[in-house]
């Protein structure tokens, strides 16, 4: 990535309103769309033309020899507009439309889905646009066109994006929708990529507003402060494996400006030089748009230029308007962000283990299970009993074996030999509990009142004994 040459020094003037004329620039592009009536969106004074700030003792002076026509800087987290020029005039924004295409479909589509490309999905590029070099016939993962956008600004990665959210039309009928949503009324979107089209549209202020509700989106945020990535490539004819090659991002101050977080360039021949920055310093997040500047390289010293003045003026100058906020959507208006089956959710106990609170919610589960249990039982008893034999060594003729006068032969024993549970120790249990050998024979009835007890025993040495889950570990 080519290092930016330093900055030239922009030499401060002395604060104050400077309208600004339709010059020639305007006049020579075509540029400029002049409204009936100018947005007042964020406060009266944006629509103002020329410079607006409010300095305050001890405000540093704006950078002069600006070239930029429509320029802003705000404050992101407030959304304080601390100075602007012409912030609602309309111009075509070039690339930096796809701020708006990608805050649009980045909830819409899985970003870990693998797409192959139709050869129709790259029809219709603009002469001259600028590309990722997407191969038609080949399979990409989404993220990766993601990649392309923002680091190569690849119309060829936005049109296959779009044509899988449903097509061209579609794409920009939503990006319209959304623009509408975040009150950016200076904005008219005819092409996803913001290739030069009759009636494309922008403004520094609506820009602005793009580029702090896509940074809300920590994959958007991402993808626009990504410097350089691997992009998938063509097949290898000798090895049969998929070649890939390295992208660099075109945004000269990402990693050269302090604190730079993104966001997007752009530039055509109508357009100009167009650049929305995000930049971070001592937890104060701004946030630059400057359309239609002198050229490629002077979009960025302008740009750095104000970003130097909007920190050193922290406190020093008063708002001139603000960015307004997103209005919360209806349910039936959010995007679906999940193209797969839904995932349940199941609880997970604090720091991955389970606390004494959790032993004890799980131990009150099981002794409820346990009464229960038990009350059925109760219930089950009070049943008329089967027949058990009146033999002191019988049991049930049901269990397979012949109940006789005379007691019942036991594996290994003669006929009338008595059966014990134990040595000197007679069977215990009900009339009719017997034991073969040394293993007891208890009725059916009360084999899960013994389970139930184990259990709940079990439970209680567990919680009185220290080990892994116990809350007195450290």
């Amino acid at each position: 990535m080519q290092l930016l040459r330093p900055f030239r020094v922009l030499t401060p003037v002395a604060i104050a309103l400077i309208p600004l004329a339709p010059g020639p620039a305007v006049a020579a592009h075509g540029a400029a769309s002049a409204p009936d009536a100018v947005s007042t969106v964020g406060g009266e004074r944006l629509a103002r033309s020329g410079v607006q700030v409010a300095p305050l003792a001890g405000a540093p002076a704006l950078p002069t020899a600006l070239t930029g026509l429509s320029w802003l800087v705000a404050d992101a987290g407030t959304g304080e507009v601390l100075a602007s020029q012409n912030a609602h005039l309309r111009l075509p924004p070039a690339s930096t439309m796809k701020m708006l295409f990608a805050d649009t479909l980045i909830p819409r589509l899985d970003k870990t889905a693998i797409h192959q490309v139709d050869p129709s999905e790259l029809a219709g590029l603009g002469a001259g646009s600028s590309l990722v070099g997407v191969k038609e016939g080949l399979g990409y993962r989404v993220e990766d066109l993601w990649r392309g956008v923002f680091l190569s600004s690849g119309n060829d990665a936005v049109h296959v994006l779009a044509h899988m959210n449903g097509g061209i039309p579609t794409t920009v009928a939503q990006m319209q929708a959304r623009a509408d949503a975040l009150q950016a009324h200076d904005t008219h979107v005819v092409t996803p990529d913001g290739y030069d089209e009759e009636g494309q549209v922008s403004s520094a202020y609506d820009l602005t507003l793009f580029a702090r509700a896509g940074l809300h989106n920590q994959d958007f945020r991402m993808y626009c402060g990504t410097r350089t990535a691997q992009f998938p490539g063509a097949i290898d004819k000798t090895t049969g494996r998929r070649t890939s090659y390295d992208i660099a991002n075109t945004d000269r101050l990402l990693g050269n400006y302090p604190g730079l977080i993104g966001v997007k360039n752009g530039y055509t021949t109508n357009a100009g030089a167009t650049f929305t920055g995000a930049a971070e310093r001592g937890g104060r997040t701004l946030l630059v748009t400057l359309m239609h500047t002198e050229s490629n390289q002077v979009v960025y010293d302008e740009a750095a230029a104000l970003l130097d003045w909007g920190f050193a003026a922290a406190g020093k100058v008063a708002p001139v308007g603000r960015l307004v906020e997103e209005p919360a959507p209806a349910e039936a208006d959010r995007p679906f962000e999940q193209t797969g089956p839904p995932e349940v959710a199941l609880p997970q106990p604090v720091g991955g283990e389970t606390g004494a609170a959790g032993w004890l919610v799980i131990t009150l589960g099981g002794v409820a299970v346990a009464v229960a249990v038990v009350r059925a039982l109760v219930r089950q008893r009070r049943r008329p009993a089967p027949a058990w034999s009146s033999a002191g060594t019988g049991v049930s003729a049901g269990a397979g074996v012949t109940a006789g006068a005379a007691g019942t032969a036991a594996p290994g024993r003669p006929v009338g030999a008595p059966v014990r549970a134990g040595v000197g120790a007679p069977a215990r249990g009900p009339v009719g509990a017997t034991a073969v050998g040394r293993r007891r024979v208890v009725p059916v009835g009360r084999r899960p009142i013994r389970r139930v007890r184990v259990l709940v025993g079990a439970a209680r040495r567990r919680l009185r004994r220290p080990g892994r889950h116990s809350p007195r570990r450290r």
